[in-house]
């Protein structure tokens, strides 16, 4: 598990055999040299002290040959899922939530004093964004979850991969929060953002449940050839469709009410999304969320079900070992220079 980038400039190892070479000085002439007793702790000092000069020549030739420890897989074996967040980044998330409370006579229900009614009459926790508690909500749910592997793709016009799969808590936050600055656009292509999620899992191995976890206030009209491709691509990575429906204001929502004909249901593409959903053989779920509270709700439904055991292969980086051979060869220097300021000088 070692390696070196310049394994050539271990040939300079040898030096380090110099301070074991090196002969002690010659003592003074002195005809009562012979009677002195043979002073062991000296000569264990003295070897010691070579033994520091050929360590730290060795640390610093192993300094320069740049070792490091290269990048491996680690197999871990736990409870969670494999999960893709894809999330809406059009500017209708810039707006607040439905809070489904009755307008006064005299006020359009589609109008523009509509909202204007809603954001007034709201408390502050529904006047934020759908976005902003949509972001806060999965950093909460990635957190909770820490055996998940999560990739995020955001998405308007076109969709964007701005997380490949990773259980890096602080790399998977940092990836939900980078998108909450500035304004989206006005476009929606949900089917684009699918298939981009999808392809995440191509040539991946199948180690456990797989989710796309869909949050967005809109919906899309695919044509029979989009359709087609993405179902055979659910079948084909098994993977679990969970939609997080952000119920806008004047939303009509999923479900057909009574007397709504089917020109108007065609007419509505957050219907027309949810019909292709449930008539796929993946499994299916759809939450509208039509405020925060209801969004959390849904979030742990999501928590509570996908839990099953799952093997994931984490890929520990390269590690540079050259910084650990420098520290070991300035403090065996550091030991030399404190010897020798200790070092007793002769006398004439």
């Amino acid at each position: 598990m070692l390696r070196f980038d310049q394994p050539w400039l271990l040939l300079l190892l040898p030096l380090l055999a110099l301070p074991l070479l090196v002969k002690e000085g010659q003592p003074l002439a002195n005809a009562w040299i012979a009677f002195a007793p043979r002073d062991r702790a000296s000569e264990a000092v003295g070897w010691l002290l070579r033994a520091l000069a050929a360590l730290a020549i060795g640390a610093l030739v192993l300094a320069l040959a740049d070792p490091y420890r290269p990048e491996y897989t680690v197999e871990r074996t736990g409870r969670g899922a494999e999960v893709v967040l894809v999330l809406d980044r059009s500017r209708s998330m810039d707006q607040g939530f439905a809070p489904g409370t009755k307008l006064p006579k005299g006020i359009n229900p589609t109008g523009p004093e509509a909202l204007s009614h809603y954001f007034s009459q709201a408390p502050a926790r529904l006047r934020e964004s759908k976005g902003q508690v949509a972001r806060q909500l999965l950093a909460d749910f990635t957190a909770q979850r820490p055996q998940d592997r999560f990739a995020l793709v955001v998405f308007s016009t076109l969709p964007m991969t701005v997380l490949d799969f990773t259980s890096r808590q602080e790399m998977i936050q940092a990836a939900i929060t980078a998108g909450n600055i500035g304004r989206g656009l006005s476009e929606t292509h949900i089917g684009r953002a699918i298939e981009a999620a999808l392809s995440l899992w191509e040539d991946r191995p199948y180690t456990g449940s797989r989710i796309l976890l869909l949050v967005s206030d809109g919906g899309d009209r695919l044509d029979p050839d989009s359709r087609e491709h993405l179902a055979h691509l659910l079948r084909k990575q098994r993977v679990a469709i969970y939609w997080l429906y952000l119920r806008s204001a004047n939303s009509p929502g999923l479900t057909f009410a009574e007397g709504d004909s089917a020109a108007a249901a065609e007419s509505v593409p957050e219907k027309l999304l949810h019909q292709f959903f449930e008539s796929l053989e993946t499994p299916y779920k759809a939450y509208e969320a039509g405020n925060s509270e209801a969004l959390e709700q849904a979030i742990a439904d999501v928590n509570r079900l996908e839990n099953l055991p799952i093997t994931t292969h984490e890929l520990v980086p390269r590690r540079e070992l050259a910084p650990w051979a420098e520290g070991l060869a300035l403090a065996c220097v550091l030991l030399l220079l404190g010897a020798r300021a200790l070092e007793m000088r002769r006398w004439h």
